[in-house]
């Protein structure tokens, strides 16, 4: 059974912390490097900066996969749209529907807010995620670089699915 639950607690934001750094340990060292992953790690999906985050307007949620946490997402409504800033799945659960079940669920999140759709950003190399977000409906609709700090950027595609 998959579930979404709701990350609110000092102990949700630091479990969401841990999965972050398993989940971006197995994707991204061979997008981004391992002291860009290391860095955005710190700066972006630490429990201190998930409350931080929570406090301004995030919602944050974890995935879990037969009572196993196995993923987290983000989402925040901006300019009329649901801005999904996080949406994460271990590689041993991917395949499993998890994702699938997570964005049916933002989806609801949205129509319930009466927005006109859901945005994103995903990296440019990053082309399974690219791959399921276009077979969910979702359509490039610029290329982004964004300046993080330290020397670093994210190098991205933003993407849309209007209702």
């Amino acid at each position: 059974m998959i579930a979404v639950k709701s990350a609110k607690t000092q102990a949700d934001f630091k479990l969401v912390e841990t999965l972050a750094s398993q989940i971006w340990h197995q994707y991204y060292p061979d997008i981004i490097g391992l002291e860009q992953v290391e860095y955005m790690l710190a700066k972006f999906n630490s429990a201190k900066v998930i409350k931080e985050q929570v406090g301004l307007g995030a919602q944050f949620y974890y995935l879990s996969y037969n009572e196993t946490s196995v993923g987290y997402m983000a989402i925040k409504p901006e300019d009329n749209f649901l801005f999904l800033s996080k949406l994460y799945v271990a590689r041993a659960f991917r395949g499993k529907g998890i994702g699938r079940v997570a964005l049916n669920f933002i989806d609801e999140e949205a129509k319930k807010h009466r927005l006109l759709g859901i945005r994103l950003k995903v990296n440019k190399y990053n082309t399974a995620s690219i791959a399921a977000y276009e077979k969910l409906g979702f359509k490039n609709v610029k290329a982004s670089v964004t300046d993080i700090g330290n020397g670093f950027v994210m190098d991205d595609f933003e993407m849309e699915k209007l209702f």
